[in-house]
């Protein structure tokens, strides 16, 4: 209980810069649109990057984003062929929507609290496959419900933040870190990114009213990132640790927490910068964000603590 109830308040803060971003929106006419163009260009690449210059790689760790990277897109081709046969309207953002998840700003906390300070990088090393799949077959995916295959691909393509990985990568198997002279730099990003993500998910409700829209579409999202997603990664774990032993229990526990964040509020940045029913998709966000508050504790106390 008294897990639960730390790792409570280890949350508040972000449902509170969630308030503070629809009073800007309400009442300070906030664009969610320009600050969406800044984080997905500018503030997550710079994260990435440093991410993955900190995290303790190896060959067999660099596989995990591989991984995780598999179980997104298993997740989300299985839910788009759903949402295309049931739903009118934003079939195209389900796969975005529970593939990934907020394991930034909202899991890196919660991982924190759970592994301490050197858990906390193999987690991040999982979440990389998250991100992947969001700036790949994520964004390809969402873009296709508006534009044709040449201009998804070219709207691909042109997103920093897998250049910001590979660059990473080779970076840290050459063992160049980063300047100490620059650290302060993506320490101050890495506290932008968290503000402003969880800001434009409040920038994007107008109103409380109505939160779930398409009821539809919040079902299948819901089911998606809460069900099925976990049952895979709890399924991989049962599997690893009886037969294969491919993983450690710390990287076990890691994938399960991936799997059970909510929403990602870069799924509503993506919607906003695309126009594909960005309310719809904020809204969802929201609703999952305030679910988690009792759906993470509750998991984490019966499978991962």
């Amino acid at each position: 209980m008294a897990a639960a109830l730390a790792l409570l308040s280890k949350l508040l803060p972000l449902y509170i810069t969630v308030g503070l971003g629809w009073l800007a929106g309400r009442y300070l006419q906030a664009s969610g649109k320009h600050i969406a163009g800044i984080m997905l260009y500018m503030v997550t690449p710079a994260v990435i990057f440093a991410g993955v210059m900190n995290a303790p790689l190896s060959p067999s760790v660099v596989l995990l984003p591989l991984l995780v990277y598999g179980f997104c897109t298993i997740v989300a081709l299985v839910h788009l062929w759903i949402a295309r046969r049931w739903l009118s309207e934003a079939a195209n953002m389900i796969p975005l929507t529970v593939g990934t998840g907020n394991t930034g700003y909202f899991g890196i906390p919660v991982a924190l609290l759970l592994f301490g300070e050197e858990g906390v990088g193999l987690y991040i090393v999982c979440m990389l496959g998250t991100t992947l799949f969001e700036n790949s077959l994520g964004f390809y995916l969402a873009a296709r419900g508006r534009f044709g295959v040449r201009d998804c691909l070219l709207k691909v393509i042109r997103l920093p933040s897998l250049y910001a990985f590979f660059l990473g990568v080779t970076l840290n198997f050459a063992e160049i870190g980063i300047p100490a002279i620059m650290q302060p730099l993506f320490d101050n990003l890495r506290g932008t990114y968290s503000i402003l993500g969880m800001m434009i998910i409040g920038m994007s409700i107008l109103s409380l009213q109505g939160l779930a829209g398409d009821l539809r579409f919040t079902l299948l999202a819901f089911i998606g990132k809460f069900m099925a997603w976990p049952l895979l990664a709890f399924a991989f774990w049962w599997v690893d640790s009886r037969w294969l032993g491919v993983y450690d229990p710390a990287i076990h526990r890691s994938l399960f927490l991936v799997s059970i964040t909510p929403i990602a509020a870069n799924t509503v940045v993506i919607a906003t910068l695309l126009d594909t029913s960005p309310r719809q998709v904020a809204g969802t966000a929201l609703l999952s964000t305030v679910f988690a508050l009792l759906y993470i504790p509750l998991m984490v106390s019966l499978f991962v603590s």
